[in-house]
């Protein structure tokens, strides 16, 4: 079998893979930082007053492609995004950001006066993880916000977990390659050398 150096060696190597994953995996800054998305520079305003007294590092975007531009770009914990822009609507912005696999998980909440159910529908289905009508009412925006946050945290925790298990399951499955294949060198050693040469050289 592996020594006790060589097996301390493939754990270290192990934590390392495992660390290196762990920074690298998406985490919600400090503070949390949300992008606003409206065309409307004093709806805008209102949600950054109504957020900045909370502490959250908070951007801005005029439109559906500064949107994407933006969130691209910084990676925001969290998007407040209005449906009816020009250019691109907040369902197509939903849809392109929720699509695009290169991007961590950025949760949505639409932000607009369409309430009719079909609105929220076509929301939901434009994969938003949550929905505000106008006027927005304060204590609800900041208990959505925060409960996204959550959801948003907890799932980056999850992916950082799942990437520590699969290193370890990969570092796992070459000590024991290697102990298969230590044993099949031992035995062929006894085999062919008379038994105390086949211990002298298995010891050193």
């Amino acid at each position: 079998c592996p020594s006790p150096i060589a097996r301390a060696s493939y754990w270290r190597k192990s934590a390392n893979i495992c660390a290196s994953i762990r920074s690298q995996a998406p985490i919600v800054n400090n503070p949390p930082r949300i992008l606003i998305v409206d065309d409307n520079e004093a709806n805008r305003d209102i949600l950054d007053a109504r957020l900045k007294v909370h502490g959250y590092e908070l951007l801005q975007a005029v439109d559906g492609e500064e949107a994407l531009n933006a969130a691209r770009q910084h990676l925001p914990d969290l998007i407040l995004l209005d449906v009816m822009m020009p250019k691109l609507d907040g369902f197509e912005v939903c849809r392109r950001l929720k699509g695009d696999a290169s991007l961590p998980f950025m949760p949505i909440i639409l932000v607009t006066a369409k309430a009719d159910s079909a609105d929220v529908v076509a929301g939901l289905e434009a994969w938003a993880d949550e929905y505000l009508t106008k006027p927005i009412d304060q204590q609800a925006l900041v208990a959505r916000v925060r409960s996204v946050l959550r959801i948003k945290a907890l799932h980056d925790e999850v992916q950082a977990q799942a990437a520590d298990l699969a290193a370890w399951n990969r570092t796992l499955e070459q000590l024991v390659s290697d102990q298969v294949a230590e044993i099949e060198r031992v035995g062929r050693l006894k085999r062919f050398l008379a038994p105390q040469i086949a211990e002298l050289v298995i010891s050193s």
